[in-house]
Order: C-alpha cells, then sequence, then structure tokens
C-alpha cells in the first residue's frame, strides 16, 4: 500500500511539474516597443537590420521617416530599458520609447505640423 501512495504522489509531482512548465510557456508576453532614434538613414537601418540583438527579441523594423525602431521581444525575458543597450553599441541613441499606440498618437500629434529637426549626421561609416 506505502508503495502505491508514493507512487501516486509521485505522479502528482509530475503532473504539477508540467503543468507550472506550461504554464510558464504561456506567460511569454510577446509585446512591441518602439523606440525613437537618431537614424537619419538607410545606412543606419541596416547597421541596425544586420546588428541588433536582445534577450527575446522576435524582430526588428526601422522607419527612417520617423525615425523609428520596433522591436518585438518576450516581455517575460527583456523590458524596453533592457534593449537600450543594443542601441548603445550601434552608436544609436535612443530619444525616448513608447508602445504602438502611444506612438500613434504621437505621429498624429506631429502630422503636419512643419517641425524642423536639427539632426547632424552623426559622423558613422556605412
Amino acid at each position: 500500500m506505502k508503495k502505491v501512495i508514493i507512487f501516486a504522489v509521485a505522479m502528482l509531482l509530475v503532473a504539477g511539474t508540467a503543468t507550472a512548465q506550461k504554464a510558464a510557456k504561456a506567460a511569454k508576453q510577446i509585446v512591441t516597443t518602439v523606440f525613437i532614434t537618431d537614424i537619419d538613414c538607410e545606412g543606419c537601418a541596416k547597421k541596425i537590420y544586420d546588428n541588433f540583438y536582445g534577450k527575446g527579441v522576435r524582430s526588428v523594423k526601422c522607419d527612417v521617416a520617423t525615425k523609428s525602431v520596433s522591436v518585438t521581444y518576450d516581455a517575460s525575458k527583456n523590458t524596453p530599458e533592457g534593449l537600450i543597450p543594443s542601441f548603445k553599441d550601434l552608436k544609436v541613441k535612443v530619444v525616448k520609447h513608447m508602445t504602438p499606440e502611444q506612438f500613434e498618437h504621437h505621429k498624429e500629434h506631429h502630422k503636419g505640423h512643419n517641425h524642423t529637426h536639427n539632426h547632424a549626421h552623426h559622423g558613422h561609416n556605412h
């Protein structure tokens, strides 16, 4: 009888561990953060596409016209602040970061305004 009880308890532990592992996998939260940067040419974008790294990063999308870089990643493995060193390593300055919804609002706010931004080319080789 003791063997049956021990076996039953062992099976419950194994089942519990498998359930916990499934829950951890389900806890992956894929999010996108938009970084406003100082990129100013397709060469900058290519550098990011070719060299951007970060734990949990799934994809990177650059838009030179809006100076934005959208990074999709697993939020259980990284944060926006945790991704900033990847930009620094590529000598790309991050001005701020926001959700895609905030970015859409940001674009709408700046649409039609003739803002002039004085961003000197940041002296790098392409």
